[in-house]
């Protein structure tokens, strides 16, 4: 019989240092006598710390320990502030740490994607060890609990595909008995395993995802996102001015926001969630007393117009080398190796004689997908680019938008939606102390 759960996720912003962990600790009392799934991300920049790391190792320049090294020390400089020195919590880490060294000690693995995975997701394990440690030392009773145990992917490293079945059986399995037990379940985001027991990830900022996937096989009550901000707000607001933040979305509006780039929610979270209504609430960590949002069934008839905004995308044009039509047989070809590299496609659009693609620039996927179908089709690429995307939107603000910028594509959709691709134009000026002719 599935038990009455609610799934908590604290991003690596609330677990960027002694002070943040202890605040999560006072957002979790009020709860400690609730069923509580509880994900962290690794803590602060701890990823992009990592991901140093697997480059290094790449390269053979022979900085990747001295790096790995400079990680570690954050993490205990962390602890020595949250528990004493005999604790056993600095065991438990440094187990994890060897771990990564055992990978560096070796050469650098054919596949960098499964090397990625090996190293990076040290991270996630780490955080969940300290926070588990530390809601313990405070009275908050906690298991540990290693979601490669539950979570199955099938073996595309960086951007594994949940097996859901078996996740399902796995979660029953494992997580459901942990519920009975005293206190909370503590455990990672952005991680899974292969059938081989091989780590996975599941893809870039995928704690959310892991959130909604203990949601969803657990048929929780709610799940809640705590985040540096006060909830889902209308655009970035570091990036514009007289944002707003919305009391009420419905699924498909997040869905929409979150595939086109809004940072707030990782673009996978909410489909599970949908499929068994189980409502979301995005909170602050800041104001946790705070209203939030929530994203639910219910569904508001207006909303104000959002903007997303999501930056390093490459362009790329293709054409074929004959100068054909660019028919349904070529693009039945591009779609199968967009698909083997895992390409994620934010807009695309074709002419007689062209297709155009704009992704996301990872790493150098954009590269190796152009070289692979370089015997058939040119490609051009153009980087640097942002993609902009409007819901609701008013022409005044298509305008601003476009103020100081190239549009290389343009899309509108039906349901009052805007996609340009654009990229910087600077600004023109009379050279000064040139007379006029």
């Amino acid at each position: 019989m599935k038990k009455t759960v609610r799934v908590f996720k604290f991003g690596g912003a609330s677990l960027k240092d002694p002070e943040a962990i202890k605040n999560v600790a006072n957002i979790l009392w009020p709860y400690k006598n609730e069923k509580l799934v509880i994900v962290v991300s690794a803590m602060g920049k701890a990823t992009n710390a990592l991901e140093t790391v697997v480059e290094a190792h790449a390269a053979r320049n022979g900085k990747a320990f001295d790096i790995l090294n400079g990680i570690k020390n954050q993490h205990y400089q962390i602890m020595d502030s949250l528990f004493d020195k005999d604790d056993e919590v600095y065991a438990l880490v440094n187990d994890a740490f060897v771990e990564v060294e055992w990978v560096l000690e070796e050469e650098p693995h054919e596949n960098y994607d499964y090397m990625y995975d090996q190293i990076v997701c040290i991270g996630e394990v780490v955080s969940s060890k300290i926070v588990h440690a530390y809601l313990n030392k405070t009275g908050l009773a906690s298991q540990w609990l290693d979601a490669r145990d539950v979570i199955l992917t099938d073996d595309i490293f960086r951007e594994g595909w949940v097996q859901w079945d078996e996740t399902v059986e796995r979660a029953e399995a494992k997580a459901l008995p942990m519920l009975d037990l005293p206190g909370f379940i503590i455990t990672q985001g952005f991680i899974g395993s292969t059938t081989e027991n091989f780590t996975t990830t599941l893809g870039r900022e995928g704690s959310d995802y892991t959130a909604a996937i203990f949601s969803y096989c657990l048929d929780a009550q709610d799940m809640t996102i705590w985040k540096d901000v006060p909830g889902v707000l209308t655009a970035d607001p570091r990036v514009f001015e007289n944002v707003v933040k919305l009391d009420r979305l419905s699924y498909k509006e997040a869905i929409e926001m979150t595939y086109y780039g809004a940072k707030v929610i990782h673009p996978k979270t909410i489909k599970p969630l949908q499929n068994k209504s189980i409502p979301l609430y995005v909170k602050s960590f800041v104001n946790p007393d705070g209203e939030g949002t929530l994203i639910s069934d219910e569904v508001d008839d207006t909303y104000p117009p959002m903007v997303a905004v999501e930056s390093n995308q490459v362009l790329l044009q293709i054409s074929t080398r004959d100068f054909s039509f660019v028919a349904e047989h070529h693009i039945s070809y591009l779609f199968n190796i967009i698909a083997e590299f895992r390409l994620q496609v934010n807009m695309m659009q074709n002419s007689a004689i062209s297709f155009s693609l704009c992704i996301n620039d990872v790493d150098d996927k954009a590269d190796r997908f152009a070289q692979r179908i370089n015997d058939k089709f040119k490609v051009m690429l153009d980087r640097g680019l942002e993609l902009i995307t409007v819901r609701h939107y008013q022409d005044e603000l298509l305008n601003n938008l476009r103020r100081g910028k190239i549009v290389l594509l343009e899309e509108r959709i039906r349901d009052a939606t805007v996609q340009m691709v654009v990229k910087d134009v600077p600004l023109i000026r009379r050279r000064q102390n040139v007379a006029a002719s």
